[in-house]
């Protein structure tokens, strides 16, 4: 039996010196993952704790399940929850749809420089701040000033305020997450295209297949599982909702339609200076997320898909 394990040790040891270099390759990933994901998180146990800062995590006492009580019998819960998970689906949909319909258009593209022309414009928001893009939208829409707004006065149309108006909140919301994001989301799916057989395409041009038979039977069977993948993965984030863009954006006339659970934490830790509530929310989304994300892959491998894992 010691020289069945000593055998198998000595072949695991080999393996490891065979592959050394690409384990120091993926030691700097693995560090990171350590140091900034699996360490913090031993601050989950704030969520069931009456944290003090003087006291610290360890020496701070035990509450229980009370931080979690006081959030959901809080009156704004339904509302928050309600808010957050709306304008999730809002980008879940609006978000993965533009995405993969860009990288079509730009796949049956066939002038290369063209091409590029285009995948450079519709990638280029991507790197702006939230900020800049509020700028932006804020010097088109403000009251009075913005240049909308002015040319909508001038032609005696009457008063237009996009920016405190709720009912435009939430499009307002998808529509510059759509320009901002669209392009950076196309690079998956262009990856899936170009990992295509082009000689399917080419039968199917024998077998007298037009472009949009080669698109429904050939390019969205190709980018299907990059698709599904997608879609899981955003599931897990689902309460987020994308806290950076909404916090820039809202205001008080739009909380009604625009707060999130991601600004009540962060208006919680700010104005009252309570980590507890927070990390308690904090772990109840993770866990959502987690559920969210195993069921969704069991369904995706249900229907025929591979899933994440």
């Amino acid at each position: 039996m010691a020289s069945i394990i000593n055998a198998k040790s000595n072949r695991v040891i080999r393996k490891v010196y065979r592959y050394r270099w690409f384990y120091l390759l993926m030691a700097p990933g693995l560090l990171y993952f350590l140091i900034f994901r699996y360490i913090p998180m031993a601050g989950l146990l704030v969520a069931f704790k009456d944290y003090s800062v003087t006291k610290g995590i360890w020496d701070s006492p035990w509450v229980g399940w009370r931080n979690f009580e006081t959030i959901f019998e809080s009156p704004d819960f339904l509302r928050l929850m309600s808010n957050t998970l709306l304008i999730s689906l809002y980008r879940l949909v609006f978000n993965l749809l533009p995405d993969l319909i860009l990288a079509l258009l730009l796949n049956e593209i066939r002038v290369t420089w063209f091409k590029k022309i285009v995948q450079t414009i519709t990638y280029g928001p991507y790197f702006l701040s939230w900020v800049i893009v509020y700028g932006l939208v804020y010097s088109f829409f403000s009251p009075g000033t913005g240049l909308v707004t002015t040319f909508y006065q001038n032609m005696g149309w009457g008063e237009l305020n996009v920016l405190a108006n709720s009912d435009l909140f939430r499009p307002l919301i998808i529509l510059t997450d759509v320009w901002r994001n669209t392009g950076f989301g196309a690079i998956f799916f262009l990856a899936a295209l170009a990992t295509i057989n082009p000689e399917l395409y080419e039968a199917a041009v024998v077998d007298g297949a037009g472009r949009w038979r080669q698109i429904w039977h050939i390019t969205l069977p190709g980018v299907r599982e990059v698709f599904i993948l997608l879609l899981i993965l955003r599931l897990g984030t689902i309460l987020d909702a994308g806290f950076d863009q909404i916090y820039v954006f809202l205001n008080a006339r739009v909380t009604i339609v625009g707060d999130i659970l991601d600004t009540w934490i962060f208006r919680r830790i700010i104005e009252q200076s309570d980590f507890s509530i927070p990390a308690a929310m904090g772990v109840f989304k993770s866990v959502i997320g987690f559920v969210l994300v195993i069921a969704a892959n069991r369904i995706a491998k249900k229907l025929g898909g591979s899933g994440i894992y």
